[in-house]
């Protein structure tokens, strides 16, 4: 059984369009012949060592095991479809990266930390990939959501957990910046009224 065994995990690994845990894995068997956690661990420790040498890997994520392409193969992978991969501006990164550290975190800290507003748009796009969602709201006035990454976020970027993010240097704190990085609105109302002042 235990080739098969080998066979049926690989097999709906690499049928599965998401991660499988352990208990879904489970639910393939009949009743009479599922095989517990420890014989189906050993089964994953044995896939990971048999891809060792081939093009695709195991990887472990938050949600769970899946099959992939081995990350050194993906540029040559990447001409299969003649789409190029979705890019993403630097707002939307900068914007993601800050939820990721900061976390939860709400638009109005984002944008003091950026120096500039963030748009609607740029939330709720992020927000339909499922990278993020509003888990409560700040007890302030006006009661900001805040905002924090999802499974989905660590599965996509091919994460267990949140400590396993690079290292950063120290952001600074929202409450020291004030002073030191005015809001885009407040820099182009500024150049507005040079522009209005100068003489034509």
């Amino acid at each position: 059984m235990e080739n098969k065994l080998i066979q049926i995990i690989e097999a709906a690994l690499l049928s599965a369009s998401r991660p499988l845990t352990i208990k879904e894995i489970q639910r393939l068997f009949p009743k009479d012949q599922t095989p517990d956690k420890e014989d189906i661990k050993e089964t994953l420790d044995e896939i990971e060592e048999l891809c060792t040498n081939r093009g695709v890997e195991l990887k472990r994520v938050s949600s769970g095991y899946r099959m992939q392409v081995k990350q050194s193969l993906s540029e040559y992978i990447a001409k299969l479809w003649e789409e190029k991969p979705q890019k993403y501006t630097k707002a939307t990164l900068e914007t993601l990266a800050l939820i990721a550290y900061r976390q939860p975190i709400t638009r109005g800290e984002i944008e003091e930390i950026r120096g500039v507003s963030v748009g609607t748009q740029l939330i709720r796009g992020i927000l339909e990939r499922g990278w993020i969602k509003i888990v409560g709201q700040r007890d302030v006035p006006g009661r900001p959501s805040l905002y924090a990454t999802t499974k989905e976020f660590l599965d996509y970027f091919g994460l267990q957990h949140l400590r396993e993010l690079p290292d950063l240097p120290d952001l600074p704190d929202v409450n020291s910046l004030d002073m030191e990085l005015p809001l885009e609105e407040e820099k182009e109302q500024t150049e507005s009224q040079s522009e209005l002042q100068a003489p034509h």
